[in-house]
């Protein structure tokens, strides 16, 4: 089981090194945090596996603001989130861009995050599975079913709101991502140590994409020690 924690943009080096200093996961779970650009060599610092919050499909180029993946590999980190819904509402990310991303990311070896998920109106209206269709079809022509590669379902309307989906809400959405393309799915979305156990029990869901609970070392902790409990 995979728990990564994306710490968005919080944490400089030395916050990151403090966190590390008083982090303690449990043997028998897949850990990785998301660090800010900057704090990436901080937190390899730690040896635990990193990942980066974005990475861009060309090898270099006038992208200012941009990280290439080649660079990524350099510095010594294992992957990278690409198109979370932060990324799509904030700066524009499409389907296809996502998708280049990703397929780059694990051209170059890297491993890779994608993120998919519904706004509340496009559930609420009953599209549900036609967005998820439309962004999950989108990776799976560029990318395939790749070792390193996972996707995390994460309802817009559970980002940073407090709201979580309920686990048959997760259990549906997950499944029917994996009814197109067989890979891990993780679940995103205000996880928290008491909605862990809970939403990781599920059946097709494969671990967790941790926000603000990831933050703190404790509470990412506990989150892992309850993933490390629960029968692959």
């Amino acid at each position: 089981m995979l728990i990564a924690g994306n710490w968005k943009m919080f944490k400089g080096p030395a916050e990151t090194r403090e966190f590390f200093a008083a982090f303690e996961p449990p043997d028998g779970v897949d850990v990785v945090l998301c660090p800010p650009f900057v704090s990436l060599a901080a937190a390899l610092e730690s040896g635990r596996r990193i990942y980066a919050q974005n990475v861009h499909w060309e090898p270099q180029g006038a992208y200012t603001g941009e990280v290439a993946a080649e660079m990524l590999r350099e510095l010594g980190v294992d992957g990278a989130i690409v198109g979370h819904s932060e990324r799509r509402q904030y700066f524009d990310e499409t389907d296809e861009t996502v998708a280049r991303r990703a397929r780059t990311a694990l051209d170059a070896g890297l491993g890779v995050i994608a993120c998919v998920g519904e706004t509340l109106e496009q559930r609420e209206s009953g599209d549900m599975e036609l967005v998820l269709k439309i962004q999950v079809e989108a990776l799976a022509f560029a990318v395939g079913e790749r070792p390193g590669f996972a996707i995390a379902y994460e309802p817009v309307w559970a980002i940073g709101t407090g709201r979580t989906a309920t686990p048959e809400q997760a259990a549906e959405a997950h499944a029917f991502v994996k009814s197109i393309v067989d890979v891990p799915v993780l679940y995103g979305g205000s996880v928290k140590p008491d909605s862990a156990e809970d939403l990781l029990t599920q059946g097709d869901v494969d671990g967790a994409l941790v926000g603000g609970a990831s933050l703190d070392p404790d509470s990412f902790a506990s989150i892992c020690r309850i993933a490390a409990t629960i029968p692959s």
